[in-house]
């Protein structure tokens, strides 16, 4: 078993858990009609995620139980700006430039060989373009 398929297990069982924070890591959590992402220190699972059918990790994927409640109140908190940040690449209008820019974001998040290792249906879902905007984009770098 993957670390992503034992993730999406333990999401699917409504477990609480974070993404470590001390690891460049993250997760691409795919859901039915769009996907999110989840950073180092987010939260995951419970009932925010019951809806998650595929998890896509981002570099090496690692998450643990949170050890308080405040610690998971601040793993929402986390969360919720790794949205916010996507939320703003998304409000794009051209889709192209949407593309670059999360592919940009994405490699000063972690780094060239681990956002290569992304399949272009992941990416696009983030930040609602084809597969195809995303391979255009990754063979035609322009920096925004």
């Amino acid at each position: 078993m993957t670390s992503a398929e034992a993730l999406l297990e333990q999401i699917q069982n409504k477990q609480s858990l974070v993404i470590n924070p001390r690891r460049r890591n993250g997760v691409i959590l795919v859901k039915p009609y769009h996907a999110e992402f989840a950073g180092p220190g987010a939260f995951v699972g419970g009932d925010l995620d019951q809806d998650v059918t595929f998890c896509y990790p981002v570099g090496n994927l690692a998450w643990l139980t949170p050890p308080s409640s405040a610690e998971q109140i601040k793993a929402y908190l986390i969360r919720r700006q790794w949205t916010v940040l996507i939320k703003q690449i998304v409000g794009n209008p051209i889709a192209m430039e949407r593309a670059q820019v999360i592919l940009n974001q994405l490699e000063n998040w972690f780094d060239d060989a681990t956002v290569a290792l992304l399949p272009d249906s992941a990416v696009a879902t983030l930040v609602g373009v084809l597969p195809s905007t995303v391979r255009s984009a990754r063979t035609n770098a322009t920096v925004f």
